[in-house]
This record gives structure tokens, sequence and C-alpha cells, in this order.
């Protein structure tokens, strides 16, 4: 058991991640950007605003402090939006420098690429310590909805980490009897297909959005594995690592359930609702949309053809339509598997 662990984050992934991993620590503390939701979690023990419905327990502390969230803490898991990552680390690099010696462990939960940069989550927080220390990194990924996670359902998913040892280390203690974890070295597999099967799953969303059908989803998710796992090959990922939970499993999870706002987002697309009013009226964010333009960059630079992300690309940024690009699909070259 670890003496303290932080969670930077308290969105509905991080608070859901709070409660499943108190069991692992005897003081977690829950660093959280909107003054409201620490007050309601100090108050009621329960996050209204992204997690309504689940107690908090009683050892999780809710801080508005980043300083006082990472005092002490051996394990540091980062749950914030990609596009805040580095800033996010900025700030912990900054504290980390005035405050401590021993080098806590960083682990990644979120899934994105950095828009700029396409840099993955663990390189972002690698590029940003390492001017301090040489940081032990692990990233948590697979199929995972934050409500099901809280509530106990049984979960498997995947922590991945060059180091083994820490990768044994975390599997060890944050495992439970509902919280099952595989451990996994290739590091760029898994962040590739956390990251790029938000982008599928806004696919999907359209497709459903349009009343398209069972086949044409199950034909979608199919050839949207294969787009990632191309790309995910090509930056040095083990394809192997695609058939896996954090690759074909949180596919399938994002593409299919009904919690998935990534999904979400595609069907009111397919339905015909303008974008900018689909994410106005949601309060969590969407990471499909950024990554979109990310994984099409990153595509390009290495040469790797994706023609669903080409289309989701042309939808989010360009205003094609919803059926000019499924049009696009199907008329393609038509060509071997």
């Amino acid at each position: 058991m670890f003496k303290t662990l932080a969670i930077i984050g308290a969105g509905s992934w991080g608070t859901a991640l709070s409660i499943r991993l108190a069991h692992c620590a005897e003081k977690i503390r829950l660093w959280v950007y909107e003054p409201e939701v620490c007050a309601s979690l100090r108050k009621t023990r329960v996050n209204d605003l992204y997690l309504p419905g689940f107690l908090v327990p009683e050892n999780v502390e809710p801080t508005l402090d980043l300083k006082t969230a990472l005092d002490s803490a051996e394990v540091v898991v980062t749950v914030v939006p990609s596009q805040h990552v580095r800033a996010v680390y900025q700030r912990i690099r900054c504290v980390l420098d005035s405050n401590r010696d021993a080098e806590p462990i960083f682990v990644s939960a979120t899934k994105g690429l950095e828009s700029d940069s396409l840099l993955r989550m663990s390189q972002v927080i690698g590029e940003m310590l390492q001017q301090k220390f040489k940081p032990r990194l692990a990233v948590l990924s697979g199929p995972t909805f934050a409500r099901e996670v809280a509530c106990g359902s049984p979960t498997a998913v995947v922590i991945a980490s060059p180091h083994d040892d820490v990768a044994c280390l975390l599997q060890r203690e944050f495992s439970t009897s509902s919280f099952r974890l595989y451990r996994n070295s290739d590091v760029t597999g898994v962040e590739i297909g956390g990251a790029v099967k938000n982008v599928i799953a806004i696919a999907a969303g359209v497709c459903d959005g349009l009343g398209l059908g069972s086949n044409a989803i199950a034909a979608l998710i199919t050839r949207g594995l294969s787009e990632i796992t191309r790309l995910a090959c090509a930056c040095g990922a083990r394809r192997e690592t695609l058939s896996g939970l954090a690759g074909v499993g949180d596919l399938v999870l994002t593409c299919t359930g009904a919690l998935s706002r990534n999904r979400t987002v595609g069907v009111e697309i397919g339905r015909g609702r303008p974008l900018d009013e689909i994410l106005g009226s949601m309060r969590m964010v969407a990471e499909g949309i950024n990554t979109t333009a990310a994984t099409i960059q990153l595509a390009r630079q290495t040469d790797v053809e994706m023609p669903i992300t080409e289309q989701m690309y042309a939808l989010l940024y360009h205003g094609r339509s919803p059926q000019d690009a499924v049009r696009g699909l199907m008329e393609r070259a038509l060509r071997a598997e």
C-alpha cells in the first residue's frame, strides 16, 4: 500500500479512479480545478458536476492547491484533458523543483495527442520533467466508462511502462476483484490505440445518427482498427498490442457504448446538428475532436493511409456532410483486405 497517491484532475474519470484506487493508499489527494466541484466533494463527498451519485471514500482529500496534492505523493496519476497536460506539468515541475527530492511514479490516464507537437501524453510528461530528472512513467488505458468503474463493474485495463518493475508494482497495487490490470511494455501502441479510437468512435456515431445499421458500424470498427494498427506500427508499436484491451477492446467500447462522449458527438452530427451547438451543450471534453486533426498530421508525417480519419477530418474541420463522408468511404478504389 502507498502512503500517498495524487490524482490530478477531478472530472468523471479522475473521480472514478479516486474511488477505485482508494484501497491502495492510506491517503489520496485529488486535485480539483473548479472551486465548486471541490466544495461539493468536501461537503457531500459527491462530484455532483461530473460524476453524480457516487460517494468518494473518506481517505480521498479534495484540494484546489497543486502543491498540497503533490506533497509526499509516491504516485501521481494525471487525468486532465490532453490539451492541458503540458500546462499542468509545467506547474507540477515547478512544485517538484521547490518541494521534494524523491521521484514519484507518474501515470498518465489521459487519452489523446498534443495538437501542435503530435506527441503522446507520456512523451509530453517526459519532456516537461526531464530537465529535473528522468521520470518513471506509466500509462493506464483500456475500455473504461467512468460510471461503470465507479460502481465496481468488472473492468480490465492495461498498465504500460518501459520499466517492468514500475508496471509490476502498479499492477499489484491497483488491481482489485473488480479492476484487473494487465502489464504491457508497448507504451506507444497503448497510447496510439487509446487516442485514435476516439476518432473512429465519432465515425461510428455518425453512422448511427444516419441510421445506417449494424453492418455499417461493424465494418467501420473493423476498418478503423486497421487504420489505428497501421499508424501505431509506423510509430514503432507492436501489432499485437492493438489486438488487446488498449486497441480493439477500447475501440469496441467507445464505438458502441451509450456512455461514449465521442460516439455521442458523431450521433448528433449524423442527425444534422451543427458541431458548435453539440460541443456547446457538453460539459465534458470529447477528445476525438482535437485528436482527429493531430492524427491526420501524424498519418501524413508517417505516410500512413487513414481513409476513415481523413473523412472525419473533412467533416469536423471543413464542413463535409455526413452523407458525403460515407459516400467517400464506400466509393474508394476497390482493393484486397
